[in-house]
């Protein structure tokens, strides 16, 4: 009779105790907190795919998410049960419910006198705060953190404490003003020691979607930094352009923008290119120094349509013909665009062909994959993606390409780096085509873009690296060049030696 008055006491008392504090310890983690509900989900379906978004830097962009290269190619599959990767909070309440299914399933549970002390020795590290509780400073932290929670390909998160991080940063800090809890972003994510996975403030983040997406308001320049000195110049000028039209030309360097000094040391590339976007038909003052002189200009911005493919035909190679495609940046349009510009040098009379990715950053990594695509047969190998549960998404060509027989060079240097690295050695490792120039970058991880909610900017995450399709991983490394080229002459084909054009 003892023993079943025990038992009673455990369902009367222990149990819906048990049941209240787990359920309001998820109220903790938000209504919006995934880690530990999906946690739970996964105890309940043993295996929960995701996919992440297809990507922005990608082909496609929303208001909410911009994905980075590759993402589309990433499925996360299977089950990962690790106790070491749920709340703090979940965990020890977990723990405690564990303890007290024990004690009832133990022969001398009529011992325990006071069943509701199992509670009492083990209390959550905090007590169960409802999300909307947070301030607007705190939910934007934490939302940068789940961000990386559930992306991020290190799962140690360079071997830190990172739930713990989450409290500190979350639960336990008040934040002044909407700037410190950026800083603090900041500071979690560079906390893991990828330079690629880092906070972009909103002018970066606007930056980046703006390119993407390939229009904006604007004057039509590109905009880069001399490493040496830091200044601020155009580093190319769109055709048809406000710019172009006004007379600004590549090279010339930015000093004042709309009334805001640019030389002072402090600006930076995104800070010029936040100041010159504006609304269509508006008007803004720009200070330029070309040779030593200063130089005003009063343009009108207009929407403007990023040309990331251009091409031309070349003869200083001496080897006839040579239809140029130069390839500034990998966009979801990308390979389309190639492929009517092969048409088009085609004909012009072109029968050989020179890629230039001198310069080109990457981008989308599709754009990448599907250009090089264009070159090669059916079935052959591209590339090789990893993801952070070590699943592997290998991707193929699926039908001939426009280009199968005329000899192909691709030229690069040091700033070819990512998807243009992928294009590459998917052009080389097929035996397709000359590589030419100098060792590339050696960017062989995949980045995802996400926006933060309220104009806070965005993160990027490395969420997967890639192998060529020999199983090469050029992270760090880059890929090495048939024929050597330092050349940084505008048309390519003074770069390549007749000998490069061959078929293979």
């Amino acid at each position: 009779k003892a023993r079943f008055t025990s038992i009673e006491m455990l369902f009367r008392n222990v149990f819906p105790t048990i049941l209240i504090w787990t359920s309001s310890s998820l109220l903790l983690l938000s209504k919006n907190d995934v880690n530990a509900f999906t946690f739970m989900n996964k105890l309940q379906t043993n295996s929960v795919p995701s996919r992440v978004d297809h990507h922005l830097h990608q082909t496609k962009v929303d208001k909410d998410t911009v994905a980075s290269e590759g993402d589309r190619c990433i499925q996360n599959v299977g089950l990962q049960k690790s106790l070491a990767q749920v709340n703090v909070e979940l965990r020890r309440n977990l723990l405690s419910f564990a303890v007290a299914a024990s004690l009832f399933l133990a022969p001398n549970v009529n011992e325990i006198n006071n069943p509701t002390e199992i509670l009492t020795h083990h209390p959550p590290t905090v007590l169960a705060a409802d999300y909307g509780s947070f301030s607007e400073e705190q939910k934007v932290v934490a939302e940068a953190w789940r961000i990386v929670d559930n992306n991020f390909i290190d799962r140690t998160f360079n071997n830190q404490d990172w739930f713990q991080i989450r409290q500190d940063a979350v639960v336990k800090h008040k934040y002044k003003n909407i700037q410190e809890a950026r800083d603090e972003i900041d500071k979690i994510v560079g906390s893991l020691g990828d330079k690629y996975t880092r906070y972009l403030p909103p002018a970066k983040y606007r930056s980046i979607v703006d390119a993407a997406t390939g229009t904006l308001a604007g004057v039509g320049v590109e905009i880069s930094s001399d490493k040496t000195t830091g200044k601020i110049f155009a580093s190319d000028v769109e055709p048809s352009s406000p710019a172009l039209n006004g007379g600004i030309k590549k090279g010339d360097i930015f000093l004042e923008v709309d009334g805001t000094r640019m030389d002072d040391g402090f600006a930076t590339p995104d800070d010029v290119a936040s100041k010159l976007r504006g609304p269509e038909g508006s008007r803004v003052g720009i200070v330029m120094e070309r040779d030593g002189n200063v130089k005003d200009f009063i343009l009108t911005r207009k929407p403007i349509t990023i040309t990331s493919v251009r091409s031309y035909i070349s003869e200083s190679s001496g080897s006839g013909k040579v239809g140029v495609i130069r390839i500034k940046s990998f966009s979801g349009t990308t390979a389309d665009t190639v492929k009517s510009t092969l048409a088009d040098l085609k004909n012009k009379g072109a029968e050989k062909f020179l890629i230039d990715v001198r310069g080109n950053p990457g981008g989308l990594l599709p754009g990448g994959t599907d250009t090089a695509g264009l070159f090669l047969e059916a079935n052959k190998p591209l590339v090789f993606v990893v993801d952070k549960k070590g699943v592997v998404d290998a991707q193929s060509t699926f039908q001939d390409g426009m280009v199968l027989d005329a000899p192909l060079v691709v030229l690069v240097n040091g700033n070819t780096a990512s998807a243009a690295e992928v294009m590459t050695a998917a052009l080389k490792e097929n035996g397709r085509a000359t590589i030419v120039g100098e060792q590339t970058f050696g960017k062989g991880i995949i980045q995802t873009i996400r926006q933060l909610s309220n104009e806070n900017g965005g993160v990027a995450v490395t969420v997967a690296k890639y192998e060529t399709p020999q199983h090469n991983n050029i992270n760090k490394q880059g890929i090495s060049v048939d024929i050597t080229a330092a050349c940084v002459d505008e048309d390519a084909g003074k770069c390549v030696p007749a000998s490069a054009f061959k078929k293979l």
